[in-house]
């Protein structure tokens, strides 16, 4: 399939994009990354997921990952639901995207989920949310706080740098001091759940480190759309790149249901 990479310019600054071809009468498959995610960190899941389903897959780095322009830190501590109510929707535009479905990993999934329920969205045909948090626990803020520690001590920032480039510092401490700030214990976007009208998909594993399987429960109970869950075994905090065949399996399934 004919893919191109690409930086799609914004009033904010240029984005970086990957798009890859599909079927015309398919919805594109748009991917939002993780908290240290970017293009490049997909690896090879986008291009698998293209084959896959026959859809167009659409995926960008967000403003101070990967090589997209950078953002001034301190991130404010709504940072996902800034992304998901007004930033996502002017790149959706931007790039030109028709029908489609979202495909979104943690940080992603939240931006995800507080997108499709915070207005219509008429073109937005079902919701694949990977790993989402919907609310702050303990356990998650210290698997950051020990990602942190790697950073500063470890070769994490190295390893980062390799994807986010100039873009690895304000990656790593937007996502992280934004988690580990006092204040966002009390994060949280279920207020937005009863108003999503689209299919969702959740898929986590059962050894997820960000996140209990209490975040799936709680989507399941307030989003009153169709949900189908799915709890992989022998999988921690990324389906796609740790259980990928189940994972394009399953994701699959769901896709032919909304081609309708």
């Amino acid at each position: 399939m004919t893919a191109q990479s690409f930086l799609l310019e914004l009033e904010t600054g240029a984005l970086e994009c990957r798009r890859i071809a599909g079927a015309a009468d398919r919805p594109t498959l748009v991917l939002l990354h993780e908290g240290l995610g970017c293009v490049a960190l997909w690896r090879d899941f986008p291009d698998a997921l293209a084959q896959a389903t026959g859809c167009a897959v659409f995926l960008y780095s967000r403003y101070g990952y990967g090589r997209s322009a950078s953002a001034p830190l301190p991130w404010p501590l709504d940072y996902m639901q800034r992304e998901g109510r007004t930033g996502l929707t002017r790149i959706l535009a931007a790039a030109g995207i028709g029908r489609h479905v979202l495909v979104g990993h943690s940080d992603g999934a939240s931006i995800a989920l507080v997108h499709a329920g915070s207005a219509a969205r008429p073109d937005l045909v079902g919701l694949i949310a990977i790993a989402p948090h919907v609310f702050t626990e303990v356990a998650g803020l210290i698997s950051i706080a020990a990602a942190r520690e790697a950073f500063r001590a470890g070769d994490l920032r190295a390893r980062l740098a390799k994807h986010h480039g100039a873009n690895v510092d304000c990656a790593f401490r937007g996502w992280s001091e934004s988690w580990l700030h006092p204040d966002f214990r009390a994060w949280n976007i279920e207020a937005t759940l009863s108003a999503i009208r689209q299919p969702v998909l959740l898929l986590q594993g059962v050894d997820d480190q960000y996140g209990s399987e209490e975040q799936l429960r709680r989507i399941e109970r307030q989003v009153t759309t169709a949900v189908e869950t799915h709890v992989l075994a022998a999988c921690k905090h990324a389906p796609h790149l740790e259980r990928p065949e189940l994972t394009l399996s399953v994701i699959k399934s769901f896709v032919e249901k909304q081609r309708g």
